[in-house]
Formats: C-alpha cells, sequence, structure tokens
C-alpha cells in the first residue's frame, strides 16, 4: 500500500487528538507514516501504534523546535523525497498550514487546506473540502506532484487500529535560512483544568451579549458545572474579554462537541463556520430575531445573565 505521511501534532509527546483523527483518515489511503518532531516520543509511543501508525520517523535534531516552521517544513520535504508518499497530512492549524505553504513551494506541489475527508481517486487524492466559511463543499485533487492536506480538527473520529511500527530515525539538514528566526522564550498556557477546546464533548461560549470580561464568570460557571469547555466569539475576543486561544470561528477553531451552548452571540458566519459541525446546538439569547436560533435545536430567548446562573445552579443540584 501507498504510504502517507503524517505530521504529529503533540506536546511534550502527550499526542493530541488532531493526530489521532489524520491516521484515521490516512488510512482511508494507504498506511500512515508518523512524523515526530522534537522530544518525547516515549510517551507518544502507545497512542501512534494503537491509532495504526505503520512506521515513525524520528526526528530529534535540536534546531527543528528551536526555530519557527522553516526548519520543519524543510525536514518534511526531505523525507518525502526518501520515501515517496501517496500524499503528506497536517492538522489545519495556522502552524501547520504555513508548514504546509512552504512544503508546498520546495515540493513543486499542490496543497488542499481545510480538507474535511479524503478517498483514493484515479492514482491520486480525492478531498473534501469545508469552503466559503464551512457554508459549501467541493471535491477537489492535487493534479502535480505530491497532495498536501491540511485537515480541519474534528473531521473524524478517531478509530483504533492496533499496529506495530517500525521506528527509523531521520537526520535532516537544516539550512542556515531556515534559522534565520529563533524561539527565545516558551511560557505554558495556564492550566485550568478543563478540557481542550477543539477535543471537548461540551463546549459553553460566550458572545457581546456577555458584556465584559468579568461577566464571563457565568460562561465558565456553566461550563464547570457541565465538565466543559470555554469558547468566545470573535467580538468578545476583539474586546479583550477572553484570550484568543478560546476563540471559535473561521479565524479561531474549530469545534464540534457533542452539545454546543451560545450564550449571548448572535451567530454571525464566521463564527457559525467554526461550530455549525456540533451535534446538539443550544442558544442563549434575548434577541429573538438573531440569526443563530436558525441553526439550534433547543433556543432560550432571555437575558444569560440570568439565564445561566439558574442553569448552573440546577445542574449542581442534580449533580449533588
Amino acid at each position: 500500500m501507498s504510504e502517507i505521511l503524517v505530521l504529529v501534532d503533540h506536546v511534550d509527546g502527550v499526542v493530541r487528538k488532531t493526530t489521532t483523527e489524520l491516521l484515521t483518515i490516512a488510512r482511508r489511503l494507504g498506511e500512515p507514516s508518523a512524523v515526530f518532531v522534537g522530544a518525547g516520543y516515549e510517551q507518544a509511543r502507545d497512542a501512534l501504534a494503537t491509532y495504526g501508525a505503520q512506521k515513525v520517523y524520528l526526528l530529534e535534531q535540536p534546531e527543528l523546535t528551536e526555530h519557527l516552521v522553516a526548519p520543519k517544513a524543510e525536514a518534511l520535504a526531505q523525507l518525502a523525497d526518501r520515501s515517496t508518499p501517496a500524499a503528506i497530512m497536517l492538522t489545519s492549524g495556522a502552524e501547520s498550514k504555513e508548514i504546509a505553504g512552504r512544503l508546498a513551494i520546495k515540493l513543486g506541489s499542490g496543497v488542499l487546506t481545510d480538507v474535511v475527508d479524503v478517498e483514493p481517486g484515479d492514482g491520486t487524492v480525492v478531498a473534501t473540502q469545508a469552503v466559503f466559511a464551512g457554508n459549501y463543499t467541493v471535491r477537489s485533487r492535487v493534479t502535480h506532484g505530491t497532495p498536501i492536506l491540511t485537515v480541519k480538527p474534528n473531521s473524524a473520529t478517531p478509530e483504533p487500529a492496533p499496529a506495530q511500527p517500525v521506528e527509523e530515525k531521520a537526520d535532516v539538514t537544516v539550512s542556515d535560512r531556515a534559522r534565520a528566526a529563533r524561539v527565545v522564550e516558551r511560557s505554558p498556557r495556564t492550566q485550568t483544568g478543563r478540557p481542550e477546546l477543539t477535543e471537548a464533548a461540551i463546549v459553553v461560549s460566550g458572545g457581546r451579549g456577555v458584556g465584559s470580561a468579568d461577566n464571563f464568570a457565568v460562561v465558565e460557571g456553566l461550563a464547570d458545572a457541565l465538565g466543559g469547555a470555554v469558547g468566545a466569539s470573535r467580538a468578545a475576543v476583539d474586546a479583550g474579554w477572553y484570550p484568543h486561544a478560546y476563540q471559535v470561528g473561521q479565524t479561531g477553531k474549530t469545534v464540534s462537541p457533542q452539545l454546543y451552548l451560545a450564550a449571548g452571540i448572535s451567530g454571525a458566519i464566521q463564527h457559525r463556520a467554526g461550530m455549525q459541525t456540533s451535534r446538539t446546538i443550544a442558544v442563549v439569547n434575548k434577541d429573538p430575531e438573531a440569526p443563530i436560533f436558525e441553526m439550534a435545536d433547543f433556543g432560550v430567548v432571555g437575558d444569560l445573565h440570568a439565564v445561566l446562573p439558574q442553569a448552573t445552579e440546577e445542574i449542581n443540584r442534580r449533580k449533588g
């Protein structure tokens, strides 16, 4: 079967759910080969084997993580030249998209972003993409070179396929130009105890209607009662009420939880692009004409500052 390179998304060896999704999708095209960059592979080994990696390329050179994205793009290009994969897959995050763009130039290949599904076809890869803020899907294929695909989070349910991957330490050459920008400091994000936004089964998001940064406490309270993650609309983030890392939408993160609760969010197309695949959508908004009600499974017309605390109190009472 054809080899499919999958760039592993991990934090100090902790493999993120996005990578298990990529491995699941890659198996539709051939045999996944995980590309692990940096330290922590011992912690990642079991997860990669569980989700079907047939091979793991270990790229442990310090310069690959001490600099920005350019060394990773060079490393992937060199691996692709050696292994001649049928496709290269990455997650659709900001860093991965930049790597994909640089890689496409180096390989003289086409790149498809925001892919949600793939299938083999006529010796190439046919990809389904979500375009125009998720309002349309198109089927596309790369006509020249190795297809490079960035896949949207939550595009597939991770499916275990236990394997015993062959491990290969791969040495790559990093050019001086790729070392031009250096990472001088990293600060870990403060741990909230809540699940990761893109992986959470329940997400409670606040928008302009929350009114202030302090008022986000009612959103956080309901999320904690439900055991969910907190999200925010672009309007709330732009106002400085909540960090950008929690923005849901076209220019933020894509979520697809079992339950998405939108509080004080009007439902602009930009926001809908990041959450419209949620299984159940509940809305609290005092404007009965808010566009987000059009996609809601359940809706409450009311003041979120009254509704959310009541819901939190009742949930905690029933849990107790």
